[in-house]
């Protein structure tokens, strides 16, 4: 396939590229930052955040993405140099998810490209921070289907969850594998395993973005935001 309007479905990571998982995590990261009067670059905080969040997430598979946020906290004040957290400052980092924004362009896409594709969540949080965030930012969009790391009982980039993901969409949708484009922000966690699973992908950029990110750049359709890649869609049915 070789055009935008070829495939089907969109498989969507949400925290990196519909939701701005940075932004979140940043703020959310603020209080502990504060209480200690400590300062540190955007960049140095989300590269601790991420290296400890990945080990986690290989660690214990199966535990909710909210609980391990809350488990995590006190490891990224220690590796940040500073006094261990409150149990209560860990919860309240753990359940910070549905506060998390989504990016300006992302709701307004979502329903220009839902007109064309049957649109999937395949995300490494949790069902209820998942609909926190779906009933805040996300305004309540009706995505046709929600695939969350509690589904599945491991974390994105493992191919079990992209397994399961085109198991679902064939039995449910009788789409296959090549009428799927995983839409994603990650290198890390999307690109690099969809192609290792034979899915064709879409990058969209959010430039400046620094978690997911890889030397070696795997994609077939690059974007800035997803706002682009539906004006290119647009686009491409409007010459067709």
């Amino acid at each position: 396939m070789s055009r935008l309007s070829d495939f089907r479905l969109l498989s969507f990571d949400v925290y990196g590229t519909l939701i701005d998982w940075e932004t979140g995590v940043i703020n959310s990261l603020k209080p502990l930052v504060e209480a200690n009067n400590a300062s540190f670059t955007r960049k140095h905080l989300l590269e601790v955040y991420h290296e400890v969040e990945q080990k986690q997430q290989i660690q214990t598979p199966g535990m909710k993405y909210s609980e391990l946020l809350t488990t995590i906290h006190p490891q990224v004040a220690e590796r940040l140099g500073l006094a261990a957290p409150t149990d209560e400052q860990n919860q309240a980092f753990g359940s910070s998810i549905g506060s998390w924004p989504a990016f300006p362009d992302t709701v307004e896409a979502l329903r220009r490209l839902s007109k064309h594709y049957k649109l999937v969540v395949l995300s490494n949080v949790d069902l209820d921070s998942f609909a926190s965030s779906n009933k805040g930012p996300l305004e309540g969009f009706p995505f046709d289907l929600i695939i969350t790391a509690q589904n599945v009982g491991s974390y994105k980039p493992n191919l079990k969850n992209f397994e399961y993901m085109l198991r679902e969409v064939e039995a449910k949708f009788g789409v296959k594998k090549s009428e799927v484009l995983q839409t994603a922000q990650s290198q890390f966690h999307d690109h690099h395993p969809a192609k290792k699973m034979g899915i064709k992908s879409s990058w969209i950029e959010r430039p400046g973005s620094i978690m997911g990110n890889t030397d070696d750049l795997i994609y077939n359709w690059r974007f800035e935001t997803l706002k682009d890649m539906a004006d290119a869609l647009e686009a491409e049915l409007g010459s067709s």
